[in-house]
């Protein structure tokens, strides 16, 4: 049950450090832990648009947090979503906080983010229409738009704290994390995109592809950040499901197909959305919450 708070695009909590401001989340220091808030900001092609999705926040936190949960192959970052478990120095903002954040283990991110794409679909679409590749990995001929690839492949890409992000290969990506920890990622990535399509396609749900994060703890990989969420991940209806064709969807691919029917270079500052758009975004990314957990 999603709770009735205003919409939130920053926030700021006197006598507690923010030390991170993202494309949605606000991170705080809490000395040995962190404090995760996720707002209601979208983003589109990197760029933070100007314009709040109610209930965005909850739906993404919720999602994180009950994925976080069902994962119990793998370590997380989450320690708690219950506000009573808060420590007191948060307890005056519990109204800004409810039902939008977590503390989590304070985790090194790797500077990798690790995609899984299980269709083909965006920007691995328009790559193999010129090349027959996906971020350099060869694939059959005749493929279709959304349709389901052989197998799903790791596509990891470089974590941009401004601009876009840009996908590496495999061989760059073990240079970088070098072997034994890329290695770790990339199974732990095409496991929890497999686990996580088998579910959701039990709730009527086609993950297409995801995208996740990890970081290092006490010496351990770990998954942090968001985990199979609206933002994170395309979702389409299984029921409308139909390779050679656009698929319809539960998460932001809303709004970016909004966006390139404008005359907008996908460079900062990002226009504004208008209200239709906004209100639909939003009963999207609730149903898939519904789908999903509820």
């Amino acid at each position: 049950m999603l709770g009735g708070a205003m919409d939130l695009l920053t926030l700021e909590l006197p006598g507690v450090p923010k030390i991170a401001s993202g494309k949605v989340r606000e991170i705080f220091d809490l000395e040995d832990r962190l404090l995760v808030v996720t707002t209601d900001r979208i983003s589109a092609f990197d760029c933070i648009l100007p314009n709040a999705i109610p209930h965005k926040g909850e739906v993404l936190n919720a999602l994180s947090a009950f994925w976080f949960k069902r994962l119990d192959f793998l370590e997380h970052h989450l320690i708690t979503t219950e506000l009573g478990e808060f420590p007191s120095i948060l307890h005056p903002f519990a109204d800004e906080l409810s039902g939008r954040s977590m503390i989590v283990r304070k985790a090194q991110p790797l500077p990798v983010e690790c995609v899984v794409r299980g269709y083909l679909a965006g920007s691995g679409w328009k790559e193999y229409q010129s090349s027959r590749t996906i971020c350099g990995i060869a694939l059959p001929p005749g493929l279709r738009h959304a349709e389901a690839l052989p197998t799903p492949i790791f596509t990891p890409s470089t974590k941009a704290a401004h601009g876009h992000d840009e996908n590496i290969s495999w061989d760059e990506c073990r240079r970088i994390l070098g072997d034994e920890v890329a290695g770790q990622v990339r199974s732990l990535s095409l496991a929890v995109y497999e686990h996580g399509r088998s579910f959701a396609l039990s709730r009527g749900i086609i993950v297409a592809d995801t995208k996740l994060e990890f970081g290092m703890f006490e010496g351990r990989v770990i998954l942090i950040d968001e985990c199979l969420t609206p933002d994170s991940s395309r979702f389409w209806p299984a029921a409308e499901y139909a390779p050679g064709s656009n698929p319809p969807s539960f998460d932001k691919q809303f709004v970016r197909d909004y966006l390139e029917t404008l005359s907008w270079d996908k460079t900062p500052p990002a226009p504004a959305l208008p209200a239709e758009v906004i209100e639909k975004t939003s009963g999207k990314y609730r149903e898939a919450l519904r789908r999903l957990r509820d």
